[in-house]
């Protein structure tokens, strides 16, 4: 059925317009005559695959279709060899490569030498950001066009030309809402359960596909989740931004979402933690030993009953006063080191072990924060000799740092009686 279904030109695609219609990219691509090497990035069932043939057949080019999830360099020395055989014939070449992101970076570069030269152009297709996957040198030469889930309307442009070709029977209007969501945005998904609604419909000589019979077919409905894809990263970014944004009905939204679709508890509970030490901070850490204790519970308990504990911490983790005056504290100190020299520990912070080290004044003068008055030498400085002290961490009027503020105050103001402040 997708093949009968195939578009032959590009009026005939459904959806994509952003880049198909008149005036966009792909389009003014396909009209100058002129092919050039791109990446087609989107979810499944988009109409990558479409897009590259009809862009061969609009250049009258050989296409050659290479899969990165079962080819390697052999299959692309024997694209090279036929795509000079057709060059010899003033023929140009199309090399459409499925799923390139499963390449690596040397089965990447493999084809950098010939897209240079013009012996190809080069077509890659990702259901991954090409920024992460797709090697900088090869990303550099090729358009990136970025395709969406096909909606709605675009979903039942294709139930109705299969029923115009007598593909499928007719279908009711609750069953079809029920298929539309069933597809999810993946015009292939939705052809294949058309074929197997057809299949089903003839054995059973069915004249109309009733929502009942279609649950009866289908079962329960599978919810689309790439586990390491990017819908999956989409996922746990809302579920990171709900916590952080103290909305806890959104986060139990989003956690349950992230369930239903298959993923690993244990990796929530990673971030759980995550999200404890970068948001939460020390306006509240107990919420970093909830979310280690959350973590422990449902290794002990597994699914289902763990996951209640994780759900638990991830409403308190949403309820906690935020903070992440640590985290860029932290990220503060590395961008200084990164870019400051390497100064030496002044002498009296130097560990002194040995009588030579003694004698060359390590720790000479250094005062012992105990023996001070309430337990804090003030005057002291920590920081390499010559450099102003930089102030990394500006705790938050939130939770326990109000606390925290209050006493970091209250040191400054004895460093300052003693002439300096850190």
């Amino acid at each position: 059925m997708a093949e009968r279904l195939r578009p032959q030109s590009l009026g005939e695609v459904i959806g994509q317009q952003h880049l198909l219609g008149e005036g966009m990219p792909l389009r003014i691509a396909f009209e100058s005559g002129q092919p050039h090497s791109c990446i087609l990035w989107g979810p499944p069932g988009t109409g990558k695959t479409t897009i590259a043939r009809l862009m061969a057949d609009a250049f009258d080019a050989q296409f050659i279709t290479i899969s990165a999830v079962l080819g390697g360099v052999k299959d692309i020395r024997e694209a090279v060899e036929q795509a000079q055989i057709a060059q010899g014939h003033g023929r140009r070449t199309i090399v459409f490569v499925d799923e390139v992101h499963r390449f690596n970076k040397s089965q990447q570069d493999a084809f950098l030498p010939h897209v240079e030269s013009g012996l190809f152009t080069f077509i890659g297709a990702t259901t991954e950001n090409p920024s992460f996957e797709v090697n900088s040198a090869l990303l550099s030469r090729a358009a990136v066009y970025v395709l969406q889930p096909l909606g709605e309307e675009d979903l039942k442009q294709i139930v109705q030309r299969a029923q115009a070709i007598d593909a499928v029977p007719p279908i009711a209007e609750k069953a079809l809402d029920r298929l539309i969501a069933y597809a999810d945005g993946d015009a292939r998904r939705l052809l294949n359960t058309l074929e197997t609604l057809a299949v089903a419909a003839t054995k059973e000589k069915r004249g109309e596909v009733t929502d009942e019979w279609l649950l009866k077919v289908l079962g329960e409905r599978m919810r689309r989740y790439d586990k390491g894809g990017e819908q999956f990263y989409d996922t746990i970014s809302a579920l990171h931004k709900s916590v952080r944004g103290s909305d806890p009905d959104a986060t139990l939204y989003w956690f349950v979402r992230m369930l239903d679709g298959g993923v690993d508890p244990r990796y929530v509970a990673r971030r759980m933690i995550r999200m404890a030490v970068e948001d939460i901070g020390l306006a509240d850490p107990r919420a970093l030993r909830l979310a280690l204790d959350a973590a422990d519970v449902y290794e002990r308990l597994g699914t289902p009953e763990g996951e209640l504990a994780l759900a638990e911490c991830l409403v308190y983790l949403a309820m906690a006063p935020k903070s992440n005056a640590v985290y860029v504290a932290y990220n503060e100190a590395r961008a200084l080191v990164r870019k400051d020299g390497t100064r030496p520990v002044p002498l009296h912070l130097r560990n002194a072990p040995t009588k030579l080290m003694k004698d060359l004044n390590y720790g000479r003068d250094y005062r012992y924060a105990h023996d001070e008055e309430g337990g804090f030498a003030a005057g002291e400085t920590y920081f390499p000799e010559g450099m102003k002290p930089p102030r990394f961490y500006r705790p938050v009027e939130r939770g326990l740092e109000i606390r925290i503020a209050e006493k970091l105050r209250e040191l400054r103001a004895r460093n300052d009686a003693q002439g300096t402040n850190p």
